[in-house]
């Protein structure tokens, strides 16, 4: 079990620490805003500027709130993996920043948070969410900046955006492959648990389909 708990701890650790060095050698491809090339998809323009020594990435996760329990452990995380990236002498020689953000554990908070990431603090890239509902509510902000979102945890699938790096497993990896196993070892029915909520509402409609 220990060493178990040790390979968990290692992933969550270096997860990020990958996440960071991709997304930032990705956006490192831009300079300031107005150059060509950095205007959105929307027409709004880019205020991301990697001309000089930093470069600045968020960290939106719900530091309050119901979802703080899961939530604080991803943002100490990035936060150690950026430690550790700028110790080794950063990416591309660049030091990393981050702004860190409380989503509060609520979808709204999310979306606004992230409007003030992209739009004001002007990051190249964002790391975080952690339910659903905070994803969803966050797409049309990434989509309409033409921003990057890092997402860090499985999702319930049915949902694909260039402007999100999805790094979780989907239902087609985790669920179908159970109901097979099950169909295998002769099981004939079972029963569909789960809270009111998007990934079990969806998983559901799979699971009936499958």
């Amino acid at each position: 079990m220990s060493v178990v708990r040790s390979r968990l701890a290692t992933r969550a650790i270096a997860a990020p620490a990958a996440l960071v060095a991709v997304g930032l050698v990705l956006s490192a491809c831009g300079s300031r805003a107005g150059d060509e090339g950095s205007t959105a998809a929307s027409g709004a323009a880019s205020c991301v500027d990697t001309s000089g020594d930093t470069i600045k990435v968020g960290s939106l996760n719900s530091l309050s709130g119901t979802m703080a329990i899961s939530e604080v452990t991803v943002r100490d995380s990035i936060a150690l993996a950026v430690e550790e990236i700028n110790a080794d002498g950063g990416v591309l020689g660049k030091q990393i920043e981050i702004v860190s953000e409380d989503g509060a554990s609520e979808p709204t908070v999310f979306a606004e948070k992230a409007e003030k990431l992209i739009g004001s603090d002007c990051v190249a890239a964002v790391f975080g969410g952690w339910t659903s509902s905070s994803r969803k509510a966050m797409l049309p902000v990434f989509e309409d900046r033409n921003a990057l979102l890092y997402y860090p945890v499985q999702y319930e699938g049915l949902e694909s955006s260039s402007n999100i790096f999805y790094t979780g497993a989907t239902t087609n990896q985790q669920i179908v492959p159970a109901l097979d196993y099950l169909k295998e070892q002769g099981v004939k029915s079972l029963y569909l648990v789960g809270s009111d909520y998007v990934f079990p509402q969806t998983a559901n409609r799979i699971i009936k389909a499958y």
